[in-house]
């Protein structure tokens, strides 16, 4: 059996942001806030380093917008300490922070040209007329609106917009730049090329990103790592790869991407392997990655439908199988998604790339099937 915690350690010292000799940009310290009796965020401690593109993750009223506001200066912890670069900001004016926040709104001045917006913040801080113009000419053409520079809000397409308000954020050369949900006025095509663009800005001008969302895919694509909220807590902690594949809770299982998931107790412990009798299949399962579990614990064991082989043919293997009739599919172009109704009572989906055209696919609906997987391809849960 691997030891599924070691395994996390050994690879979370081989990620980048890890291997950084230098401090975290920022860090939190068991940060607390309360709206009178009503909490919004419990103990939280989190460190993020320098060129890291950080994402709060969560569903509605988990307290990941709170935090945000509390990094730009907009709220004060009820209790707890927050430190950028070093420096106590928990107290500071909002005007003394390194630290510009981009607006889910974008919140552009209508009355102003794409060459005022972006130089409002510069002007503020009496940069000289000649080094405002060239500096908001390195933003437009960072951010390829070298053509648009005296056209109004009103004038531009929703990604202009956006691209408009990411230079203004940009452009003060802030040590910390926070987006909250940035791409949620665009539509999906339009989102998924400005998450590139994003990472590639980033990349390049070395700055620090902090971005809520609650879009997983979002998170997943365009994060170093990924903070996963649940009622004002922390959590998950992780990269993309990490928390999709080896979540630590049955809510961080279910929250990020679709997860098959079968509640059973332990039976055995073997040298590779720790064996866990599902009710739900009336069958043991075997799984190779684990935490420390003990025989007869209650756990609840994890598969990703897309780690699921589907077949017509009966499997030769004594673990991890199941037998269904195929009650639905999903086509979503590239893959399709089938929900297989086990003989057990079970509902179990698994995904297959369509690699053919959908007129030669041999399973239909109400095709019987058998379902397998490996050992590698169960987690097991226990929070």
């Amino acid at each position: 059996m691997i030891d599924l915690e070691q395994h996390l350690k050994e690879s979370l010292s081989l990620s980048a942001w890890k291997r950084r000799n230098e401090r975290p940009l920022v860090r939190l310290e068991n940060i607390s806030k309360y709206y009178g009796s009503v909490m919004a965020l419990h103990n939280i401690n989190l460190e993020i380093h320098k060129q890291e593109f950080f994402s709060l993750l969560g569903g509605s009223g988990c307290g990941k917008t709170t935090l945000l506001r509390l990094l730009a200066g907009f709220e004060k912890p009820s209790s707890g300490r927050i430190f950028i670069d070093d420096v106590d900001v928990s107290k500071s004016q909002l005007y003394d922070l390194p630290v510009n926040m981009m607006f889910q709104s974008y919140a552009l001045f209508p009355h102003m040209t794409v060459f005022n917006n972006i130089a409002f913040g510069l002007r503020q801080s009496k940069m000289s007329s000649k080094k405002i113009k060239e500096r908001v000419q390195e933003m437009l053409e960072l951010v390829h609106l070298e053509d648009f520079s005296q056209r109004y809000p009103a004038q531009l397409s929703g990604g202009q917009k956006q691209r408009v308000a990411l230079a203004r954020s940009l452009a003060v050369q802030p040590k910390l730049l926070l987006l909250d949900e940035p791409l949620g006025a665009l539509d999906k095509n339009l989102r998924e090329r400005t998450q590139f663009e994003l990472v590639n800005i980033q990349e390049q001008l070395e700055v620090t990103f902090v971005m809520v969302t609650h879009d997983q895919e979002e998170a997943m694509t365009m994060s170093s790592r990924i903070g996963v909220m649940e009622k004002g807590q922390m959590r998950q902690l992780g990269t993309p790869g990490e928390i999709y594949e080896y979540p630590n809770s049955l809510y961080v299982a279910q929250f990020i991407g679709n997860a098959n998931i079968f509640k059973g107790h332990v039976t055995r412990e073997e040298a590779d392997y720790i064996y866990v009798y599902a009710s739900e299949l009336d069958r043991e399962l075997e799984v190779s990655y684990s935490a420390s579990v003990p025989v007869g614990a209650e756990v609840h064991v994890m598969v990703r439908p897309e780690k699921i082989i589907l077949s017509q043919e009966n499997s030769d293997k004594t673990f991890n199988i199941a037998q269904g009739v195929v009650k639905d599919i999903a086509y979503l172009g590239d893959v399709s998604i089938y929900h297989v109704k086990t003989f057990s009572g079970k509902n179990i989906i698994a995904t297959r790339p369509n690699l053919t055209r959908l007129a030669e696919r041999p399973i239909t609906w109400e095709d019987a099937v058998s379902l397998s997987w490996s050992p590698e391809s169960n987690v097991i849960l226990t929070g």
